[in-house]
């Protein structure tokens, strides 16, 4: 099992990290590319290392799930950045997971990746931007085919356990909370 983490300018911290670190302690390769040359600025001034960036993943690279862990300015970016669609579209053809949390649903839209039927949520302040009726707003993290959407940073911890049980089940997330012990 395999994870493409995309980190753009202005991601959110608690969104990539606790992403990042619950893939790897379900034991999923989790390769994090920049969207820019490290350091790369998150949006509370820190600035993070990607392991590499994103022009320099093999495109015949395989990977179970993309995630896109970012807030109102990394959406923005990824939005923007030319490299996301081909990612996005390769999953797609492959059969592969999309994961996006907060604002970074509207880099799909722009993408003119999320189809209109596809049940999703992001954050309240994006939310208007979504075809009616597509935003599930009394969940905080949605599964919808291969994509999985969640609320905000607060949901942060159940978008990464819902990836892990999608990827590889249920004793999985089991597991892994055995050592961070979230509310579950």
């Amino acid at each position: 099992m395999s994870a493409l983490v995309l980190l753009a300018p202005g991601f959110e911290e608690i969104e990539a990290i606790t992403v990042i670190d619950i893939l790897r302690r379900a034991e999923i390769e989790t390769v994090v590319a920049g969207l820019v040359t490290n350091p790369i600025p998150a949006s509370r001034g820190t600035r993070h290392l990607a392991d590499v960036h994103l022009a320099d993943v093999d495109p015949a690279r395989e990977f179970e799930v993309l995630v896109l862990p970012d807030g109102v300015e990394g959406s923005k970016h990824l939005a923007a950045h030319p490299g996301v669609k081909p990612w996005l579209d390769r999953q797609r053809e492959r059969g592969h997971w999309v994961a996006a949390i907060c604002a970074a649903p509207t880099a799909l839209l722009a993408h003119g990746w999320l189809r209109s039927e596809q049940r999703i949520i992001s954050h309240p302040s994006v939310q208007n931007q979504f075809p009616k009726g597509q935003i599930q707003s009394s969940q905080r993290v949605v599964v919808d085919g291969q994509l999985i959407t969640s609320l905000a940073a607060g949901s942060a911890m159940e978008f990464a356990f819902e990836i892990v049980r999608q990827l590889r089940g249920p004793e999985a997330v089991t597991k892994v909370n055995q050592g961070v012990c979230a509310a579950m």
